[in-house]
């Protein structure tokens, strides 16, 4: 069986996402922990180009790769020594994380197969950015401005204690 150029490339960026992400929550230094969080969010936005999702592919890059990054750096920065090894954590934390991962997959894994997924209405080709647009800054039902909102919100309180931990210094 031949693999066509668009098959290697999405195996590439899924074995990227997959070997960074483990790597993100088994490093013992935040800061490249950070490092390997932004190569999945870069992964993930190159699995939205590939699908001709260009506008998702934008957004990943923008707010997740761009701000989130930006934010989670300046975060580690202001509360911990930069080069500084974190503590490992007691066998019976590992042990409750595993088994949440086991449980979690499990559970993924039968709501998939149990599911049947209806096809989509919009498979061909992109979505006008107009009914996007109208969708995230609506306020009526199934759009998006009160959670755009909330997490503006979140991230306002998480730079505010940012510097307030700085301040204690």
């Amino acid at each position: 069986m031949e693999m066509t150029l668009n098959e290697v490339v999405f195996y590439l960026l899924s074995a990227v996402i997959v070997v960074c992400s483990i790597l993100t929550v088994t490093t013992t230094r935040i800061l490249r922990s950070a490092t390997y969080l932004l190569f999945v969010l870069f992964a993930t936005a190159g699995l939205y180009f590939q699908m001709n999702y260009s506008f998702m592919g934008a957004v990943q890059l923008t707010v997740y790769a761009g701000g989130v990054i930006v934010l989670y750096v300046f975060s580690i920065l202001l509360t911990s020594s930069p080069g500084g090894d974190n503590e490992r954590p007691k066998m019976k934390y590992v042990i409750a994380g595993l088994s949440a991962v086991v449980a979690g997959a499990l559970l993924s894994i039968y709501i998939i197969l149990s599911h049947s997924f209806p096809t989509s209405k919009y498979v061909a080709g992109e979505i006008d950015m107009k009914m996007i647009g109208q969708v995230l800054m609506g306020t009526e039902k199934y759009q998006y401005l009160l959670p755009f909102e909330a997490v503006s919100v979140l991230l306002l309180a998480c730079i505010v204690g940012g510097i307030l931990i700085a301040r204690k210094r």
